[in-house]
């Protein structure tokens, strides 16, 4: 029991956190900019449909129109949708831009062990993983991180590449045939391994990692646009089918409210 209890806690704190959560209220405003929203048609069109649906209620309470509860409701369901939405996405860009310093500060804290005798592995001197050149050899041991991409030359160890992989399981990495590539970032768990760094500082594989959570690297995927263009298409299909319901309940002798058309719409 007393073995669970702080999983719960970690889980918990990890899904609100404060340093994401609050930020992300205050973006979910600052996102109802059409200029940001345009990006997303389809929450665009929905910010413009509630803001329609707010100047009728503005427009109603002035001139003590009936169904005031009934818009003030349906605004309100609207508004809730439209910075639920931002607020989701601004805590997705919180939690990468958070991910991002955690890679960072790994990339920058950690410490090699520049080797500067080639022929006496145990003669170095610990410099930062930042400052590594291209064909540097560096000694890592067990417990220590890997400063920088690479390729074993001598010995073998058994590495933990959860950090890169997901995988928990640890893997082995020797000198020779295809098991010799090493990854900054990744930890030793055991023996040792002499590394020539492949990598020049800003391209190793940490470096495009921080960049890709960062979005400076983001490109949509196929079927990310192939759902865009489907959602535009029916959101178009829909504005016509809403458009035309007014004319079909005049001609039937009876009325529909612009704001029961618009919860429709977005319905």
């Amino acid at each position: 029991m007393d073995s669970s209890t702080p999983r719960r806690r970690v889980s918990g704190s990890a899904l609100f956190d404060s340093k994401v959560v609050v930020p992300a209220i205050g973006s979910a405003f600052v996102k109802l900019d059409p200029r940001t929203l345009i990006k997303n048609p389809v929450m665009f069109v929905l910010e413009v449909v509630t803001i329609l649906t707010t100047a009728i209620l503005i427009r109603d309470l002035l001139t003590n129109g009936g169904n005031i509860g009934f818009e003030f409701q349906i605004i309100l369901w609207l508004w809730f949708t439209v910075l639920f939405a931002n607020f989701a996405e601004a805590v997705a860009e919180g939690r990468g831009k958070a991910q991002a310093d955690t890679l960072r500060r790994q990339r920058t804290e950690t410490q090699a062990k520049l080797i500067t005798d080639a022929g006496d592995q145990q003669n170095y001197r610990l410099v930062p993983s930042t400052n590594l050149k291209v064909g540097d050899m560096v000694l890592v041991e067990a417990g220590d991180m890997i400063p920088s991409d690479g390729e074993v030359t001598q010995g073998m160890a058994s590495v933990n590449e959860a950090a890169i992989t997901g995988e928990s399981a640890p893997v082995i990495r020797e000198s020779g045939g295809d098991r010799s590539a090493v990854t900054g970032g990744t930890q030793v768990l055991s023996d040792w391994i002499r590394v020539r760094i492949t990598a020049a500082p800003g391209s190793t594989f940490l470096d495009r990692m921080i960049r890709l959570v960062e979005g400076a690297e983001r490109q949509k995927t196929p079927n990310e646009i192939a759902l865009n263009i489907l959602l535009i298409g029916l959101t178009i299909v829909f504005v016509f089918a809403t458009a035309t319901i007014p004319s079909y309940a005049y001609y039937a002798g009876s009325a529909i409210s612009v704001v029961i058309l618009v919860a429709l719409f977005v319905t």
